[in-house]
């Protein structure tokens, strides 16, 4: 548990939030091994999850052209996860990669308990538009 909240203390949406906070948040993460090429979600799919890289790396991309390879503490899916919306990119492990995958429902419920992580995260939107 406490290698969890380390973990996300490391990532942009929850480095503000606070550690009771997230120690009550980790027991909803879902952790999932991913072995290095194979396709965590293809572009298309319906997004309700989010996902934070524990370890390895995850590559974000649209047929061969690549938007971006993604290390350990980056989060991917918030996008997708805020608005139920299909997925922009597919994203594909390029070696073996351990996520926290934190499903809708219980992102919602954090955000309107918790106006740190609302507001991490329209910090983190803001930047990629930039």
């Amino acid at each position: 548990m406490i290698e969890r909240v380390f973990i996300l203390k490391r990532t942009p949406i929850f480095r503000d939030v606070a550690d009771e906070i997230l120690a009550s948040l980790v027991r909803y993460l879902e952790e999932d091994h991913v072995e290095s090429g194979h396709v965590i979600f293809e572009r298309g799919d319906v997004g309700k999850s989010m996902y934070v890289i524990a370890s390895g790396r995850v590559r974000l991309h649209n047929g061969e052209t690549e938007a971006a390879v993604l290390n350990a503490y980056d989060v991917f899916g918030e996008l997708s996860v805020l608005t139920s919306e299909v997925r922009a990119l597919t994203a594909t492990a390029a070696q073996d990669t351990a996520l926290l995958r934190l499903d809708q429902d219980i992102f919602y419920e954090l955000m309107a308990g918790n106006p740190a992580i609302s507001r991490s995260i329209i910090e983190v939107l803001v930047e990629r538009l930039r």
